[in-house]
């Protein structure tokens, strides 16, 4: 077990911490990569992709969540929507490219 960030011997023991939770963040993100490319199989068209009712619904939550971990709901919706836009493009991306038959 991990001691707390609170009983850190040195900054670099708090940067290994850091470094350390930033590596269990980014595998989620992997995984919802994964997922948000499967809901993009059950969108007909550019607009199902960006899906803005879906996308206010979404940070709205992602803000309270925030909120509930002390967090500021700014910074976190500002990864949300970094994160929402780059996948949102990269589903537009793939209309434009993909041919219909």
């Amino acid at each position: 077990m991990k001691p707390p960030p609170e009983e850190r011997a040195s900054i670099e023991d708090a940067r290994r911490g850091i470094d350390a939770l930033d590596r269990e963040v980014v595998a989620p993100i992997g995984d919802r990569a994964r997922y948000v490319e499967a809901a993009a199989q059950f969108k007909t068209n550019e607009s199902g992709a960006q899906a803005p009712e879906r996308r206010h619904t979404l940070l709205e939550a992602r803000r309270r969540w925030a909120e509930e971990e002390w967090l500021s709901p700014d910074v976190v919706e500002a990864v949300y929507e970094t994160l929402i836009s780059y996948f949102v493009d990269q589903e537009i991306n793939r209309w434009r490219n993909t041919p219909s038959y």
